[in-house]
């Protein structure tokens, strides 16, 4: 689908308003989450209306980035749908046999967070389990139900990089999780989906296979994968979770993380307060937030 903005951002202002507007950057310095890390001036143009997939409209009118925000609020997100065992490399590390079908799970709306907000831990997910899953972000720009494989990208208003925080144990052990891994409750937690730093257009990139991840700890890479090892591509996801079920505007999928999770070591470095977790994906930017163990 066609949107009014190539690239769109969500900021406070230096009147401390909070606008959208569409950065101005290059193609070669398009990375507004590193920009902002960096402390460097962003500046963008106004984008008004009502709903960002319809009736936006980019201005003329340009303002500074005092602060920069996830693109997307929890109001405009019904729900973030999730697949598991996605990447090749990430089943092979877990010891699984590839899925027949993608495993999907959900996130409710509340498990959103902007770019830079520290992640709430809460003390149940805390000791030797809190980990990260950088994953590229399907972001859904019109209603849709029985979406045709052909036609799954038709219905994408953009991308953005996002972090499935995990809580390993409730995941996991069967003295919690029971007889089978438990997703929705070890990965639903408020915040535990932040989005970042900004949603780019399928205007943009046309093909989401042709892109690569990179997942860093304080600065430590994690992850470092092409998006072609998808098992399930981004049409395949689209196509089979609107089979009978109505996918809304403004959907999430995240479309799995690849290998290189702490679960996945031999000594497993999970996340601990403060540390700092990036997802940088090329064509989209870095995504970065904190943990925050509370």
């Amino acid at each position: 689908m066609t949107t009014a903005w190539k690239r769109l951002i969500r900021f406070v202002a230096h009147d401390d308003k909070i606008y959208r507007g569409e950065p101005l950057v290059s193609d070669a310095e398009y990375d507004v989450g590193k920009l902002a890390l960096q402390g460097k001036t962003i500046k963008a143009k106004v984008i008004e209306g009502g709903n960002i997939f319809g009736d936006a409209v980019v201005t003329e009118k340009v303002l500074e980035v005092k602060k920069l925000l996830g693109p997307l609020t929890e109001e405009e997100v019904p729900i973030i749908k999730c697949v598991g065992l996605n990447y090749m490399k990430h089943i092979q590390e877990g010891g699984r046999t590839p899925p027949p079908y993608p495993s999907i799970f959900y996130k409710p709306r509340f498990a959103v967070a902007d770019f830079g907000e520290p992640i709430p831990i809460p003390k149940i997910a805390q000791e030797n389990q809190c980990d990260y899953e950088g994953e590229l972000c399907v972001v859904i720009g019109k209603t849709g139900k029985d979406i045709k494989e052909e036609d799954a990208l038709s219905y994408v208003a953009g991308y953005v990089s996002g972090n499935d925080v995990s809580a390993r144990t409730w995941q996991r052990d069967p003295k919690h999780a029971g007889g089978v891994p438990q997703w929705c409750f070890s990965k639903s937690f408020d915040k535990y989906a932040p989005l970042g730093p900004q949603l780019v257009s399928s205007q943009v990139i046309s093909d989401p296979a042709t892109l690569h991840l990179t997942t860093r700890v304080n600065g430590e890479v994690r992850q470092d994968t092409d998006t072609d090892d998808l098992l399930f591509n981004v049409p395949k996801i689209i196509a089979f979770i609107s089979q009978s079920t109505t996918l809304e505007q403004g959907t999430v999928i995240m479309t799995g993380t690849p290998s290189g999770v702490a679960m996945g070591m031999k000594v497993p470095k999970y996340l601990k307060n403060g540390d700092e977790v990036e997802v940088e994906i090329t064509q989209i930017g870095t995504l970065s937030n904190k943990m925050d163990f509370v």
